[in-house]
């Protein structure tokens, strides 16, 4: 096996973020999928200024020949009805199917402190106590991947720092618990690693049931700070706890990564996912310079 069934896109939460809008809240739409194509990425997910009206959409991309392939949905199933998040999600689908991809991304924000300004990250994460929220939480995901995968899509959940699944237990129990025809993963080493995870060892557990890919790195002299500070991860990030793969300030093992991916079955999109200060980092810079780093270990 090799690359030939992967394909390189960017999220444009590196140009304006969506949990913090005055992070690049300069930056264009126009701007951000301009340099995404610069960069020599062929898809993209979608942000907050991206248009909704699928046809100005998706001329913008087509000129500049992007394709759409994933975007974030807030799972409340720890918060709402069942009804209530089968209506958001299917919402979200029908924009999705329509611009062409196959994939619907995000993770459980009803009970997490992801977005959360003044609560460390580490202490106020979302938790399932109890082994009756677990059967509701899994049974309601299982429901919304059935619709998905009616669809001809795959619901690709992300694990991620403040939610309820953060670790590699309780990826392994979300992973046990649901149907591998209804659920996958949409694995990020850069949230492994902060969780105190090898994102190597996470990527070979779970390569066989993962259907989207975000590569992004770790600052390990802030995420230090992060833990002695007690901060936030909306502080961390604009901290600069995440670069893009590539960066020397960067630690984790992207040739093995890549070498697990290389001689695994999967295909599908591998996504430049690093949401930093664009005042602090330029994105176009910082994808190139990722684009660059990613074409060295793959040859695309």
């Amino acid at each position: 096996m090799n690359f030939e069934n992967i394909k390189l896109g960017v999220a444009p939460i590196n140009w304006t973020n969506d949990d913090m809008p005055e992070l690049g809240g300069e930056n264009t739409f126009e701007q951000c999928v301009s340099e995404m194509a610069l960069a020599g990425f062929t898809g993209c997910e979608v942000g907050n200024k991206f248009p909704r009206d699928t046809n100005v959409l998706r001329k913008a991309l087509e000129l500049r020949g992007l394709q759409i392939c994933n975007q974030w949905n807030s799972y409340e199933l720890t918060k709402k009805s069942l009804a209530d998040n089968k209506k958001s999600f299917t919402e979200l689908l029908d924009f999705l199917e329509t611009m062409g991809a196959k994939v619907i991304g995000g993770g459980e924000t009803g009970n997490s402190c992801q977005g959360q300004m003044n609560v460390p990250v580490f202490e106020g994460k979302g938790m399932l106590n109890t082994n009756q929220e677990w059967d509701s939480f899994t049974f309601g995901l299982n429901e919304l991947g059935k619709i998905a995968r009616d669809r001809g899509m795959k619901l690709a959940f992300h694990h991620h720092m403040g939610t309820c699944i953060q670790t590699v237990a309780e990826t392994d129990r979300l992973l046990n618990e649901t149907d591998p025809e209804n659920v996958f993963l949409n694995y990020d080493c850069g949230h492994f690693y902060f969780a105190g995870e090898d994102p190597v060892a996470a990527l070979e557990k779970y390569i066989g049931r993962t259907a989207h890919v975000h590569l992004k790195d770790v600052r390990p002299d802030v995420l230090q700070r992060v833990h002695k500070e007690k901060l936030s991860f909306l502080t961390a990030v604009k901290q600069g706890v995440f670069t893009v793969p590539g960066d020397t300030e960067g630690c984790i093992d992207f040739p093995s990564l890549f070498e697990v991916i290389r001689v695994s079955n999967y295909a599908g999109w591998i996504v430049l996912e690093a949401e930093q200060d664009p005042a602090k980092a330029n994105p176009l810079e910082y994808a190139i310079m990722a684009r660059k780093f990613f074409n060295g270990l793959t040859g695309i």
